[in-house]
């Protein structure tokens, strides 16, 4: 599978694995724990061989399409949805449904949508693995039972329709370890690599204060691997899985916010400097002080290599995509640009 690639075989790749009919799923609480812990553990022992990776080269940067990003066109959910169940394990108000091709959806609600999708744009024209998402302004989804939802109540309707929601695409045919199987960053394969200070450096670019990690499973961990099969063997791909938490202010409990694009571009003068040879960030979030130390110069430019080709058309397209408002739109822009060019002026 390469459906999470920067590439032109991106759309091909996750439309084959939809479409691969899935065998039904014994029912039952006890049954389904069961299910989970044997897939963890036959993951576990796929990912013992597997190469572990972080970063791939995106490629032409300039010529990635932001409106539809990683999953391309092709692969937009298509109506009629079908509700399945709602998740009531997120951190956020989600559910999970089909749509008309019979592809699975995980629907988040509230004030992360917008930030998302487009900090998604953004990580995965940088190199980074992501799970295709898209920013779906309004629908309808059959078969809810409005009495027992519970923090999804609010954001769909009796008839089951909704509106602002970020739909991403999930492929039960990947072996995942999440929660505490899943990284820390500060205890994986690529610490002290420009591979992985260039995450970091994507993250404080979105503003994405929202790094939690295997250390804190019970507020759950934003991070996680999946072990892909390739042609050149099993590769452990490590992703961050929540984005949410981002194109806002960075800083502490009382003080961040997510989509907030004032305040986004109200930090955004003193994203970074730079002082005596070495870079400083102006960024707080969940672990801050060992988190952004150790970033080199040499791995912002490294970084910045890809980021900088990203043009002002694409990132239009992809906060348009995103559900921003024209308004939206012109802060934000200009905001990301400044940050872009300070990224630039790194050497």
């Amino acid at each position: 599978m390469r459906a999470y690639l920067a590439s032109p075989l991106i759309a091909l790749a996750l439309a084959l694995v939809v479409a691969a009919p899935v065998p039904a799923a014994p029912s039952g609480p006890t049954v389904q724990k069961e299910d989970k812990q044997e897939k963890e553990r036959k993951a576990m022992e796929l990912a013992k061989s597997a190469k572990p990776v972080i970063w791939r080269d995106p490629g032409a940067v300039e010529s990635l399409d932001f409106t539809y990003g990683s999953g391309g066109k092709e692969n937009v959910p298509v109506p009629p949805f079908t509700f399945v169940e709602e998740d009531a394990g997120a951190s956020n108000p989600k559910v999970k449904v089909t749509d008309a091709n019979g592809t699975r959806w995980s629907v988040k609600f509230g004030g992360e949508v917008n930030a998302e999708v487009m900090a998604g744009r953004i990580a995965w024209a940088s190199g980074y693995f992501i799970e295709p998402g898209y920013f779906v302004a309004s629908g309808k989804m059959s078969g809810v039972d409005g009495s027992k939802l519970t923090r999804a109540k609010k954001f769909i309707g009796s008839d089951g329709s909704f509106t602002n929601a970020r739909f991403e695409m999930k492929i039960d045919s990947v072996a995942k370890l999440k929660d505490e199987h899943g990284w820390g960053w500060n205890n994986n394969p690529f610490t002290g690599t420009k591979e992985l200070n260039g995450l970091k450096v994507v993250m404080m670019l979105t503003s994405n204060w929202d790094n939690k990690d295997v250390r804190d499973v019970s507020r759950g961990s934003n991070t996680a691997i999946y072990v892909i099969d390739t042609p050149d063997g099993p590769e452990a791909r490590y992703f961050v899985t929540d984005w949410g938490g981002s194109m806002g202010k960075w800083g502490g409990v009382l003080g961040r916010e997510k989509w907030d694009p004032e305040g986004y571009a109200k930090q955004s003068s003193s994203f970074l400097k730079t002082s005596g040879g070495k870079v400083e960030f102006g960024y707080s979030g969940q672990h801050t002080g060992d988190w952004k130390s150790g970033i080199s110069a040499s791995d912002v430019a490294w970084i910045t290599q890809y980021i900088a080709r990203i043009t002002d058309d694409q990132l239009r397209a992809g906060l348009m995509a995103s559900g921003a408002t024209p308004h939206e739109v012109e802060v934000l822009l200009p905001a990301m640009r400044m940050r872009i060019d300070q990224l630039k002026s790194v050497h």
